[in-house]
């Protein structure tokens, strides 16, 4: 592995040759190392990735895992997958190298996580753990990784939160109160929770979306801001594009609303308004009416909830909600359906008792 003095600026430089991803014959030169021991490093390492070993750092892994999550996902949804890694897995495991990542190594790091001073949630531990295992299953892929030490070590944490929160009809009442000096916000409020839509949905709204004669709202987009920049995406998957039937008097205050924007085009946003907004008004009309605290997307378990207390069924429900399938719904709200076991067991005891009955003539 020759590295080279530059003589004239007092630095070290690599120069190689590899084969990249097509077989094809290539020239590396690296410039500017302090030490013969670091130029020399850079050329293992690059090689190692550059030859599919798993003798490469796990840095390098999530490097070479994020150049390819890059072309496969939402701006939103990298930018939460980096933000997770940067924070809570490189730290730990960026220079070690990857085959010498055990089921032990992964062990000691999620005890770290659970025992933190920060104190954790268990969906947060979870959402952790999720991503660490993702990394190493793309290493298994791609890489020859033997097997995911993630997978063999065990899980942490809790996919679902222990209690779902969420608003009764008098405690929506007593909030939309507290907020209807601000127009937007309680045309906003009043939307997520008499549909169901998410906040990303209800953002990315405009006026044309609305059918007021058929009483219904078109969700096929999502808005969501990175930086200083307003993006409209796609929806969070195939089945989130949908049809809402709305109540009258929504679609009247809706109209009312934007019969009072300035200078507004049925095309543009209905809601100029970011997530941060809703979160602070969430906030401040919790404060003002003494209404339990939840967050935004708890007013979408609000009107699933809702729905099942009138008696919808599952199906209808998931249809409402944009989930992939039936199955997301009965998982996420199996606990709120009421035990139908003994109304079960009390209609077929009459049908037996009709047919006794029956047969003997009583």
């Amino acid at each position: 592995m020759p590295v080279y003095k530059d003589e004239k600026r007092g630095t070290w430089y690599c120069k190689f040759n590899y084969k990249d991803w097509t077989g094809a014959n290539k020239q590396k030169m690296q410039r500017g190392f302090k030490t013969q021991k670091e130029a020399k490093a850079f050329e293992r390492e690059f090689l190692s990735k550059a030859h599919a070993s798993c003798d490469m750092t796990f840095g390098s892994l999530v490097e070479l895992y994020m150049e390819d999550c890059q072309s496969r996902l939402k701006p939103t949804t990298l930018e939460n997958k980096k933000y997770v890694i940067d924070l809570k897995v490189l730290p730990y495991f960026k220079d070690m190298p990857l085959n010498s990542i055990t089921p032990t190594t992964v062990r000691k790091w999620q005890n770290e996580l659970i025992s933190h001073e920060n104190n954790y949630s268990q969906t947060y531990l979870k959402t952790v753990n999720n991503q660490l295992s993702a990394i190493f299953n793309f290493a298994m892929k791609y890489y020859k990784l033997p097997s995911n030490p993630a997978r063999i070590c065990g899980s942490m944490g809790k996919k679902n939160a222990d209690s779902m929160k969420f608003w009764t009809v008098e405690e929506f009442s007593k909030f939309i109160t507290a907020v209807e000096d601000k127009p937007v916000s309680k045309v906003a409020f009043e939307l997520l929770f008499w549909t169901g839509m998410r906040s990303g949905e209800l953002l990315a709204l405009t006026l044309n979306d609305f059918d007021f004669e058929a009483l219904t709202v078109s969700i096929n987009k999502n808005y969501a801001r990175m930086g200083d920049q307003d993006l409209i995406l796609e929806p969070k998957t195939p089945k989130s594009k949908r049809v809402v039937t709305i109540p009258p008097s929504l679609g009247t205050l809706v109209q009312e609303y934007a019969s009072k924007l300035y200078d507004y085009e049925p095309d543009e946003r209905l809601f100029q308004v970011t997530k941060y907004y809703l979160h602070h008004e969430m906030d401040r009309g919790c404060k003002k009416s003494k209404v339990k605290k939840i967050r935004i997307h708890d007013l979408r378990h609000s009107h699933a909830s809702l729905l099942i207390e009138m008696g919808f069924s599952p199906l209808l429900i998931s249809e409402r909600l944009g989930h992939e399938n039936i199955e997301t719904t009965l998982q996420t709200y199996s606990h709120l359906y009421p035990n139908k076991q003994s109304e079960v067991a009390d209609k077929l005891q009459k049908l037996i008792q009709k047919d006794i009955n029956d047969t003997t003539g009583k």
